[in-house]
């Protein structure tokens, strides 16, 4: 689908002016509306948003900034760029001051024109998509939007909701895969700080040294290669939330430092010597039992109790099996959305499967086993064949009047199934030639979706 052309509304009360700057502009492609009256540039701004407004800063019986103030009234992120003559060249500096976005001097060069107004349409840009993208967030993270049908899952929602409203540190528990770090989000933008910075760090993948330069910053020489100062994570979310995901696996001389931060609401970066103040609010998340921790000794009872003021326990997907088949069905049209796939569902066998597995790798688990279905499903419905499993995972068919098999070596399904997808992507390479078109061919799938999953298992042709 084509972009739509860019709006531009052109003022000026001299109508060979107007003539020339609608020229300019429309040769580069934009939709430009030429004015002579600041009072019909005004209404048309009312009747239907512009991407842009160029305005003569000084024209008889009208004052550019009072328009350059009405436009912005009605459309606040409007840029506006503004046609001076030399003698009102402070008056435009003025006019930044007021909001413009830039100005250009008379006489003026095409090229010198048409930079400015790409610049300025690049800033209407970026704001629509900082709109779309924020909205995006807001629906995706949205409390109303998500699948729970388990009571123990609508509780944790409603706790998340009445914890999103406080400014209170809140901590996450739960097995791998249940959603700690969608619970973090939606924490995040169902707050007042839905505004600011939402900063995410796996305290687990860091070495203690880095982790601390990462959370906290440093100066120009705190260390061996710390070439220049640099803000940590903490002052980068500030106004916003810092998720603080595996914060059971950190050790306890970062803990004693950690502490200090949220108790002070201060910091002070690797090397430096001045305290800085942060206003963040910190959500952190384990899969560790930290009161068992705090037992042995190994986490700090203080630095627990100031993380969990309000603490959200999320149950396995095992101990909430009603909300199996929803999330199932969230997945499946998910991946098919992502996809270009149309699919009606899964084979009874496939639901039987789904409502009995124990999900050691617990939701994430289970968009993985939809999303390899509906990537290697060879019919309209996905069958067992198609999620690759082990004949005593997938149980005996109804044909053999057998009751589904126990699960085999569930902790090592995925590895598996990972192995078999790419296992079977190597052999119908190999025997389409390495022709990636009749090797997407055969798998049912679109080019795209085979170069993502050959990049997903390393596969070179």
């Amino acid at each position: 689908m084509t972009a739509p052309r860019a709006r531009i509304a052109v003022l000026d009360d001299e109508p060979r002016m107007v003539d020339i700057l609608a020229m300019v502009l429309r040769r580069e492609g934009y939709d430009v509306h030429g004015f002579g009256d600041p009072a019909h540039a005004i209404a048309a701004l009312e009747a239907q948003p512009f991407d842009l407004l160029v305005s003569d800063l000084k024209m008889p019986g009208s004052d550019g900034l009072e328009v350059l103030r009405r436009a912005r009234a009605l459309q606040p992120e409007l840029p506006v760029v503004l046609i001076t003559a030399h003698a009102t060249v402070s008056t435009a500096v003025a006019a930044l001051r007021d909001g413009a976005f830039d100005y250009v001097q008379k006489p003026f060069e095409n090229d010198e024109l048409r930079a400015v107004v790409a610049r300025a349409l690049d800033v209407t840009r970026l704001a629509r998509e900082n709109r779309y993208l924020r909205a995006e967030l807001r629906s995706r993270y949205s409390l109303d939007a998500v699948v729970a049908e388990s009571p123990r899952m609508r509780e944790v929602w409603a706790l998340v909701r009445r914890a999103a409203e406080s400014r209170s540190t809140v901590l996450v528990t739960g097995e791998s895969g249940t959603g700690k770090e969608l619970v973090a989000r939606a924490v995040h933008y169902h707050s007042a700080r839905v505004g600011g910075p939402f900063v995410a760090v796996n305290c687990k993948a860091l070495a203690e040294g880095v982790l601390e330069s990462e959370l906290f910053g440093h100066e120009r020489g705190a260390f061996t290669g710390a070439e220049r100062a640099k803000p940590g994570l903490f002052e980068r979310a500030d106004g916003g939330t810092l998720f603080l995901d595996e914060i059971g696996e950190v050790s306890e001389s970062f803990q004693a430092k950690l502490l200090r931060v949220l108790q002070e609401r201060s910091l002070r970066r690797m090397g430096a010597t001045e305290e800085r103040a942060v206003d963040v609010r910190v959500v952190a998340a384990t899969n560790r039992d930290l009161k068992a921790e705090v037992g042995a000794g190994r986490f700090r009872e203080d630095l627990f109790f100031r993380l969990a003021v309000i603490p959200i326990q999320l149950p396995p997907l095992r101990e909430r099996r009603e909300d199996v088949l929803p999330l199932a069905h969230h997945f499946l049209a998910r991946w098919c959305e992502k996809t270009g796939r149309s699919l009606a569902g899964w084979t009874p066998e496939v639901e039987a499967w789904l409502l009995r597995h124990d999900w050691p790798g617990n939701v994430r688990e289970l968009e993985n086993v939809l999303e390899r279905g509906v990537v290697l499903a060879r019919g309209d419905r996905i069958g067992t064949d198609d999620l690759l499993l082990e004949a005593s995972d997938a149980g005996s068919t109804p044909e053999g009047g057998d009751e589904i098999a126990p699960a085999s070596a569930a902790a090592s399904l995925q590895d598996f199934l990972d192995g078999a997808a790419a296992d079977r992507i190597r052999r119908v390479l190999a025997e389409s030639g390495g022709k990636r078109v009749e090797a997407a061919r055969r798998l049912g799938v679109d080019r795209a979706t085979l170069w993502r999953l050959m990049r997903r298992y390393a596969i070179r042709e």
